[in-house]
């Protein structure tokens, strides 16, 4: 079975519709299978006294927006969902007709105005959930929320950008997930090969995405739609020279083994 590979849109888009459609057309055209965007409100999460409270608020997903966005990608057939902050954002999405759910890992840490009510929203819905688990977060507690089997743990670290250095693979590949904060698409690749040899049945990796001239907060720690199609290139061929692990001749090996056992000088240990 293929990963499952995610483009993180989160405020790349900007606020413009075009740029989100551009974006949207762009992670297709790279291979990903689903794009994933942000709907909180910025007041609950964010003082207007953030340095970048202008480029936060203008990246506020609406409803309105939302459905838009959602209807394009339904257009490009690459699937949409969304982290959602908030409990009628989950109400809205699961109408929409949404079939995953993400939570982030600071959802997980409860600090946030509704954490509970959203996780709670989250596992009534009986959608797939996708859930991080940067900054320590609680995963046994998490774990009592959701009666839904329908759960995948992701291995994230909270910093932007992450080294790849920082990252505890020892502790990564005990998950079925990788959130990755790394510049670079070697994270993902190394993941993709360490969970194929442990013969996982589902991967889902996400990766912060943006267009070359992006400019919003999460700019500075994504990686370009080209660089994209790269990680996801490698990927799909990694999975494809994974073989089924059993060892044998190749149909191409057999005339040249016949070739050479012609020229062999028979020996009394080969009867």
């Amino acid at each position: 079975m293929k990963s499952i590979i995610v483009a993180e849109i989160g405020s790349n888009w900007e606020g413009s519709l075009s740029k989100a459609k551009k974006i949207i057309h762009e992670c297709k055209k790279a291979g990903a299978d689903a794009i994933k965007f942000q709907m909180w409100r910025a007041t609950d999460l964010y003082t207007k006294k953030h340095p970048n409270w202008k480029e936060i608020k203008k990246s506020e997903l609406t409803f309105q927006m939302t459905k838009k966005i959602k209807e394009y990608s339904d257009k490009e057939n690459i699937e949409f969902f969304c982290s959602a902050f908030y409990p009628e954002a989950v109400t809205f999405l699961s109408k929409l007709g949404v079939k995953k759910f993400k939570v982030a890992s600071r959802t997980c840490k409860f600090v946030d105005p509704y954490s509970l009510e959203v996780l709670q929203e989250k596992n009534n819905s009986k959608k797939e959930i996708f859930i991080s688990m940067g900054m320590g977060g609680n995963k046994q507690k998490i774990t009592k929320i959701f009666d839904n089997k329908k759960i995948t743990f992701c291995y994230c670290v909270s910093e932007y950008p992450l080294s790849f250095e920082k990252i505890n693979w020892k502790d990564a590949i005990k998950y079925d997930g990788f959130s990755d904060h790394t510049m670079d698409i070697l994270a993902p690749i190394l993941f993709s090969i360490l969970k194929k040899q442990k013969l996982t049945k589902k991967i889902y990796i996400e990766k912060h995405v943006k267009l070359s001239n992006s400019k919003g907060p999460d700019a500075s720690t994504s990686i370009t739609t080209e660089k994209l199609s790269e990680m996801i290139k490698q990927i799909r061929k990694i999975e494809k020279a994974m073989g089924d692990g059993k060892v044998g001749m190749t149909q191409k090996e057999v005339p040249i083994a016949i070739k050479l056992r012609s020229h062999l000088r028979w020996e009394a240990h080969d009867i």
